[in-house]
Parts: C-alpha cells; sequence; structure tokens
C-alpha cells in the first residue's frame, strides 16, 4: 500500500476515533443528567461533577486534537504536523493512556449502581480509545519529534487538576448521598476509610504514584516520537529539510 494511502486511512481513523469518543461522552452524560433529573438532584452540580472527572476530561481532549490532527493531516497530507500540535498529541497520548492504566487496575472492580453506566461507552472511554491512542503513537504518521522540555507541558493539566480537584471538592455537597464533600475518584477522597494512610496522606500517596505515572509514560510518548522522527542523515522530509535539522531543533 502506498504511503499516502496509509497516512490517508489512518487520519480517516483518527476522525472515526473522535466521533467515537463524542458519542460515548454524550451517551453517558445523557443517562447521567437523566438520573439526576428522575431523582430531583441538582443538574448543574451533576454536569459539573461529570466534567470534573479526568477520565472525561481526558476524553474530550482526545477528540478534539484527534479531529484536528485528522483534518490537518487529510488537508495537508505533506507536512509535518506544527509544535502545538505535536505537543497536544503527546499530551492526549500520554493522559489517555494514564486514564486505560488507572481504570484497568484501580478502578474496574469497583461496584456502581445498576443503571448508572452505559456499557459500551465506559468500554470507549476507559479501553478502546487509550489502545487508540497508544497505537497513534506508534502508527500515526508525520508525529513530529519533541523537546525533552515539553514534559513540563505535558504534566501541566494534570497539576492543575489535581490541585482544582482537591480544592472543589470540600466545597461541593454529594448530589447523591449529601456528603458535604464530592471527589471523582474514591483514591482522591481524604474522607475514605480504606485509604491506607488514612486522610490526606493515603491521598498523597496515590497523587505522587500516579504523578510518577505521567512522567514516566510523558517521557515513554515523548522518547518514542523522537525515534520515529529520525531519518537517515541527508534524508529530507516533504517539507524540504532534512532529518538532521529537525532532529537537532527536537534536541533543545
Amino acid at each position: 500500500m502506498h504511503a499516502r494511502t496509509r497516512d490517508r486511512i489512518w487520519q480517516i481513523l483518527r476522525l472515526a476515533m473522535a466521533a467515537a469518543v463524542v458519542a460515548a461522552v454524550v451517551s453517558q452524560l445523557a443517562l447521567t443528567v437523566d438520573i439526576a433529573l428522575d431523582a430531583g438532584r441538582d443538574v448543574t452540580t451533576t454536569v459539573a461533577n461529570f466534567f470534573s472527572f479526568f477520565t472525561i476530561l481526558s476524553n474530550v481532549s482526545a477528540a478534539i486534537v484527534l479531529a484536528v490532527a485528522g483534518v490537518h493531516g487529510l488537508r495537508h497530507p505533506a507536512r509535518t504536523d506544527g509544535r502545538p500540535l505535536a505537543v497536544a498529541l503527546a499530551s492526549v497520548t500520554t493522559y489517555m493512556v494514564i486514564t486505560g492504566i488507572v481504570y484497568n487496575l484501580l478502578l474496574r472492580g469497583i461496584e456502581l449502581a445498576p443503571g448508572t453506566t452505559v456499557p459500551w461507552s465506559n468500554e470507549v472511554l476507559h479501553v478502546v480509545a487509550p489502545l487508540f491512542l497508544a497505537l497513534d503513537l506508534f502508527l500515526g504518521p508525520r508525529r513530529r519529534a519533541l523537546a525533552w522540555r515539553a514534559l513540563w507541558a505535558i504534566v501541566a493539566f494534570p497539576i492543575v487538576w489535581v490541585v482544582y480537584t482537591m480544592v472543589r471538592g470540600t466545597l461541593v455537597t454529594n448530589p447523591v448521598t449529601g456528603d458535604p464533600f464530592w471527589y471523582p475518584y474514591p483514591f482522591l477522597n481524604p474522607n475514605n476509610p480504606a485509604l491506607q494512610p488514612p486522610g490526606y496522606a493515603g491521598v498523597a500517596v496515590y497523587v505522587v504514584g500516579i504523578a510518577v505515572g505521567i512522567l514516566f509514560v510523558g517521557a515513554a510518548v515523548v522518547f518514542l516520537g523522537r525515534r520515529r522522527a529520525q531519518r537517515p542523515a541527508g534524508a529530507s522530509d516533504s517539507s524540504g529539510s532534512s532529518s538532521g535539522s529537525s532532529a537537532g531543533s527536537a534536541a533543545g
């Protein structure tokens, strides 16, 4: 198969994955809102809580970035991704891989009330989409080499999200239980009696562990992107610049 044809197929797959993620998010949101309305709960708080989950934010971000990358790739088949798009792809790849790992290792066994989740949506958001982003790292066309300092951009959002979550958690009344706090995940809830050590110390253990995981995955994403961007000495990409200059610009 011609390289240009393979690239085009992958860009279409990116767009299809973005559409599937949007459909999964909308489907789960609609069910969540319907349940809240039937139970007489505050819908505004319910929606705000829904979009406070790292899984949801990561999937929405991934859908946007995949759609932009897919359209860009179809419109400019001979052009390497620009740095902002490359950083965005590296970031959402990291977040989605972490989402898949954390959910399947820490959260899959947690029982939820029957009828509160859309099964196919749950699998798309926690398994299918993370796997696709991982594959995109290896198969996505023209992923640009990034400088190691791009790791700062990758870790910025998770840091902001953790701070937001811990501050907001003490200000929100749980619309389901009535508790004077709400956290999206049990391991971030300092009131969770299962935490060891208890309280914020237990939360800190998980936060540090996940932070290390994000740094590790982010570094792997940058490393693999740099390796994929390497070309034989003297070879030129489609824009006419040599791979040596591309690798040099990424080394900073």
